[in-house]
């Protein structure tokens, strides 16, 4: 028995605890593939792109569309979480096939390279990069370029979040209509209270945040560090309305909170929704009924925002 009280819906994630070390990414993260059924939907369409990061290097990027859809549509930019050291998992892309049939949008699902292979740098740049190509080819692929969102999961949001930033910074013409960032994280300084208490949870706590933090390796000398952590950002402005949720038992937690707060101080609409009895990547547990209605919720959401 976990000693949280964690709904019974989650069983058995609420024992479960990944192993992050080394060992364990060497041996899985090369057979963690994308699922077939992304290609068998029958109200879907996807195709696979390679795009060109900074260096030279190609990822893989999938545009899920859904059939039919006629004009220039809207476009959900989706960055999976997991840890920044594991490949998107079955449920990421289940959650952006739904996504997609749900709202009528277009998701464009980037596979960035990781850590510890990779740097930050690298990854941030595969993300940004991969976003740039979406812009720069929204015409061919029947995308309006002013309804276009972004959104990602766990160390997903703080890729999403840096997108937003370096975006802005460096001055790329690309509007968000919003940042969808479900259990964000986004505070490298790991001093939070939600921090302190979480640090035996199940899917996700702060010792595995710590095993994070040391295979990243990044300091706040590195000018990649804001994006990392985009609390610790001076300048909030010009970063789009954001859809902020947390889980309950979740080292992550505060993350979320102090994030939602520091956009509404600078002006920022925040939709904040805040599960209950939940854990860290609650929705890996596609069909409990707290999961039903969180993606609900963001669907909601990002429905709402595309309507304006």
């Amino acid at each position: 028995m976990s000693k949280y009280p964690i709904k019974k819906e989650f069983f058995p994630l609420n024992h479960f605890k990944p192993p992050i070390r080394k060992w364990f990414l060497k041996i899985t993260v090369p057979f963690i593939k994308a699922p077939r059924a992304i290609y068998k939907d029958k109200a879907l369409e996807t195709k696979r792109y390679h795009v060109q990061s900074a260096d030279g290097e190609k990822i893989g990027c999938f545009l899920i569309s859904p059939k039919g859809i006629e004009g220039k549509t809207p476009c959900l930019i989706y960055i999976h979480g997991g840890g920044f050291v594991l490949p998107a998992a079955g449920y990421h892309y289940k959650n952006a096939m739904q996504y997609a049939k749900e709202i009528g949008c277009k998701v464009w699902f980037i596979n960035y390279r990781l850590a510890p292979k990779h740097s930050p740098s690298t990854y941030f740049d595969d993300c940004y990069f991969a976003t740039c190509y979406l812009y720069d080819h929204a015409e061919e692929f029947g995308i309006d370029v002013n309804k276009i969102g972004i959104g990602g999961d766990s160390a997903g949001s703080a890729l999403s979040v840096g997108v937003c930033m370096m975006a802005r910074d460096r001055n790329h013409p690309i509007k968000f209509l919003f940042q969808m960032l479900p259990y964000p994280f986004l505070d490298m300084r790991g001093d939070s209270e939600s921090n302190k208490q979480f640090t035996d949870t199940p899917i996700w706590n702060s010792k595995l945040s710590n095993r994070v933090r040391k295979l990243v390796k990044i300091d706040k000398n590195d000018p990649y560090y804001v994006y990392y952590s985009p609390v610790e950002m001076e300048n909030f402005d010009g970063l789009p309305p954001a859809y902020v949720e947390t889980a309950e038992f979740d080292c992550l937690h505060d993350d979320g909170i102090l994030y939602a707060e520091l956009l509404q101080k600078a002006g920022i609409s925040v939709t904040l929704n805040e599960t209950k009895g939940t854990i860290h990547g609650f929705d890996l547990k596609q069909k409990a009924p707290t999961t039903k209605v969180a993606i609900e919720r963001r669907i909601q959401f990002m429905k709402d925002q595309y309507a304006k």
